[in-house]
């Protein structure tokens, strides 16, 4: 039987088995749900893959009191490369329950989609990693690797800080990093670019107190005008991010992202303004892009006529490939503290800072998925960005400089991981399981050495 037949059988048993993944509501947050969970979802994940030939696998906890699922299978042959496939198990919490269609812990088919919290981000990309390996059973050609992790999602990054300590211990030639996702569904694509980060809260002080508007108001310093100032500063007209020392015209070299189908993806109007001088492409992955996340001053409802003596905004600045987050730092301490109008004090404080990541794609390991997409999909794959941060693949890269990374997974943008009414589809688990598989026969295979 060949291998897309084979994952053809399985698709059942898989629809049954994430099911029963997903109704572990494992949000690695104590605060919402209790432990317990995280480490049953853990304990699931060891007994599938050690049904699978992962005879030492086990949990070994990290720095943030999280359990890493990590174990190994090896091939019988000693010059084989090594691949290490990596997910995580922990999700996001279901946010308003009121608004899912369905019970955001019950895998539910609407549409051919499965709903559930974690389909796609990521248990989707565990049963992707299973199924591959059922398909292939006794004959996969390279030393097997896992870590799956059960704290990605908290950002707390136990495994970041288990990596480098560990290092032998995860050691790989090629890694899979499974929690990214094809620019639509039936386009395969290999995420090669993410962007750093740099999140900063200023606060800014006018006045030791309130005072009346109308008896003050004028000559007197306002801290929220002095704010909203500073943070108009950030933008141009057209929306690009303006911060002073930061370079906005880079573009982006690999495949376009489509007006309109970025405008689906974020469920605008076909006629909705896009920001920016550039393309959507360049816009997201290749140049800054500065983004108010929240702004402490008071509410509408129960404000008086006073001046705002204090307000205070926080701030994430996502950074291309080329910048890194010291230099973007420092460029926004200065933009900011530059802006700042009416000698008004300003305070900057740090939150977290993040590095972009860039992939080489021209190893053996891209080689043999380029031919592994094409043969599950019948198109070629393309390459990609992405917007947000994956702190893990620059530790990779630190701690393993010549292995090669890869980010793929079933997590394309309808799937709408992190927000209510997360899905997945099938049919990419079913491709991607029978990509892996492919992949790892090709890679292992004498001619690929």
């Amino acid at each position: 039987m060949d291998l897309s037949a084979r994952i053809s059988e399985l698709m059942p048993s898989v629809r049954t088995e994430l099911a029963e993944l997903v109704a572990i509501p494992s949000v690695a947050d104590p605060r919402q749900f209790p432990p317990e969970e995280c480490a049953r979802a853990a304990q699931w994940v060891v007994d599938a893959f050690r049904e699978l030939g992962f005879a030492d696998i086990g949990l070994h906890e990290t720095s943030d009191g999280s359990k890493a699922v990590v174990g190994s299978r090896p091939c019988d042959d000693s010059n084989a490369p090594t691949v290490l496939l990596y997910a995580h198990y922990d999700v996001q919490p279901p946010l308003d329950d009121d608004a899912w269609r369905t019970p955001p812990f019950e895998l539910t088919e609407v549409d051919g989609r499965w709903f559930g919290r974690g389909a796609a981000d990521c248990k989707g990309n565990i049963l992707m990693h299973l199924t591959a390996l059922r398909a292939l059973g006794d004959d996969v050609p390279v030393n097997l690797k896992l870590v799956v992790e059960g704290s990605e999602e908290q950002g707390t990054g136990g495994l970041e800080d288990f990596v480098p300590k560990h290092a032998d211990l995860l050691r790989a030639d090629a890694i899979l990093v499974c929690d990214t996702g094809n620019a639509a569904v039936g386009e395969p694509a290999v995420t090669v670019s993410l962007r750093g980060m740099v999140n900063v809260v200023v606060h800014v002080e006018g006045l030791p107190s309130e005072v009346h508007s109308g008896m003050f108001g004028g000559p007197a310093p306002d801290a929220l005008a002095a704010l909203v100032s500073m943070l108009a500063s950030l933008r141009d007209a057209d929306g690009n991010t303006t911060v002073r020392g930061l370079d906005n015209t880079q573009s982006w070299e690999g495949a376009p992202y489509d007006p309109d189908a970025f405008r689906g993806d974020a469920a605008l109007p076909e006629d909705a303004s896009l920001l920016g001088s550039g393309s959507v492409s360049d816009m997201l992955w290749a140049r800054p892009a500065l983004t108010i996340l929240g702004i402490d001053c008071p509410p509408v409802v129960g404000s008086t006529a006073a001046i705002v003596p204090r307000a205070s905004a926080r701030l994430n600045l996502r950074i291309p490939p080329g910048t890194e987050p010291e230099a973007a730092e420092a460029a926004l301490y200065e933009h900011l503290t530059s802006a700042a109008p009416w000698g008004v004090h300003v305070e900057l404080q740090t939150e977290a800072t993040g590095s972009p990541f860039r992939a080489d794609t021209d190893g053996p390991a891209y080689e043999a998925m380029r031919t592994a997409m094409r043969d599950a999909y019948g198109r070629g794959m393309v390459l990609l960005g992405q917007g947000g941060s994956i702190p893990l693949c620059n530790v990779f890269t630190e701690t393993y400089p010549d292995a090669e990374l890869l980010l793929m997974g079933v997590e394309e943008p309808t799937a709408l991981i992190h927000a209510p009414n997360e899905s997945v589809h099938p049919d990419e688990i079913a491709r991607l399981a029978l990509a892996e598989a492919v992949f790892l026969q090709q890679y292992g295979a004498p001619a690929a050495r």
